[in-house]
């Protein structure tokens, strides 16, 4: 007989852990010892819980990178003896936090699932339970006594998607993310529907790897009509800032104006790594398809396809903390490392 799956349960913080007094109707933070008390159904899945929460858990807004590496480091001072590890997180920056784990946690082998919930766990109609209680079964399933998904997955409202695929889409609608780019790994109906090829492939073997050194000298710019020259300019000037995300239009098109190319064309010589994004939730750059990004191509800006700009920002972090060759980094940021583009 298989021996009982240990899943790990982190508390960053998050509207997932309130709940209501109903004497003053406030919110409060939960207790997760008393878990199993508030959620007898978890006594029902085939697997041993054990919780652990951030000293200080945070409203997500206020995440920032020191909070991933507190999340990386709990991860490694708990995988030999943990199959799984779901991470209960505010959806607001969920995104950004499970991509930014996905690069940290180099050659992962267990799953890790970032769920959440729009309603307090105390809510009478709360989504809660459901994403909780799926995401525990998630990261406990097994095929021939090894983990199913070995990947960061974010799970919200009856779906699983990677986790560095995805973006919030909705403050409101219980459905509060999308995986525009990628199909989901995994689907809860009445029964759990597991895609098996929409899984990332794995490096069989190898040693897990925790990167805990990231770099956010970096800056997102999105474009729009009458952009200021100045304002770019003031933003490339920046002291110690080592990449740009331009987060353009459609297929990755910008203002072919002189002013522009010039400002990229001089920050790029100075050594200023810049990707170009698209600004639509879905779909892809495909630079040199227009006149309009043709001039971005000649520049060599880097082509971030169709990554999400959480997982871009969060990439470019990750290789400037890994000190990327400047030979190698523009080929790097375009190759895949953990299913996050095509």
């Amino acid at each position: 007989m298989d021996k009982q799956t240990n899943i790990l349960l982190i508390y960053t913080g998050g509207t997932i852990g309130m709940v209501k007094d109903y004497k003053t109707g406030a919110l409060k933070a939960f207790n997760f010892k008393k878990l199993l008390k508030n959620i007898p159904e978890l006594a029902q899945l085939d697997c041993h819980i054990d919780t652990i929460s951030f000293e200080n858990p945070i409203d997500s807004s206020n995440i920032n990178t020191a909070h991933w590496v507190e999340l990386a480091s709990i991860i490694e001072t708990h995988y030999n003896s943990h199959d799984g590890f779901v991470v209960l997180h505010g959806s607001d920056t969920m995104s950004y936090s499970a991509s930014a784990l996905s690069y940290m946690l180099e050659n992962l082998a267990k799953p890790v699932i970032f769920t959440g919930s729009q309603l307090p766990i105390g809510d009478l109609r709360t989504d809660a339970k459901e994403n909780l209680i799926t995401s525990i079964q998630i990261a406990a399933l097994r095929k021939k006594g090894k983990a199913v998904i070995k990947e960061v997955g974010l799970y919200f409202e009856y779906k699983l998607y990677r986790g560095n695929r995805t973006t919030k889409l909705n403050a409101e609608h219980f459905e509060a993310f999308a995986s525009l780019n990628h199909p989901p790994l995994v689907e809860s109906g009445v029964h759990l529907k597991v895609y098996h090829e929409n899984l990332w492939a794995n490096v069989k073997g190898k040693k897990l790897i925790v990167h805990k050194e990231l770099d956010n000298n970096v800056v997102i710019l999105k474009l729009f009509p009458g952009f200021n020259p100045s304002v770019m300019k003031t933003i490339l000037e920046t002291p110690n800032l080592k990449a740009l995300i331009l987060e353009t239009y459609g297929a990755g098109n910008a203002p072919n104006e002189q002013w522009l190319i010039d400002q990229l064309k001089n920050a790029i010589k100075k050594g200023l790594y810049v990707v170009n994004v698209t600004q639509c939730s879905g779909g892809s750059v495909l630079m040199g398809q227009y006149e309009t990004s043709e001039q971005l191509q000649k520049l060599k800006v880097i082509n971030g396809k169709d990554i999400t700009t959480e997982a871009a920002i969060t990439k470019l972090m990750y290789l400037l903390g890994a000190d990327t060759s400047s030979k190698t980094f523009k080929t790097i940021f375009e190759t895949s490392l953990r299913g996050e583009m095509q």
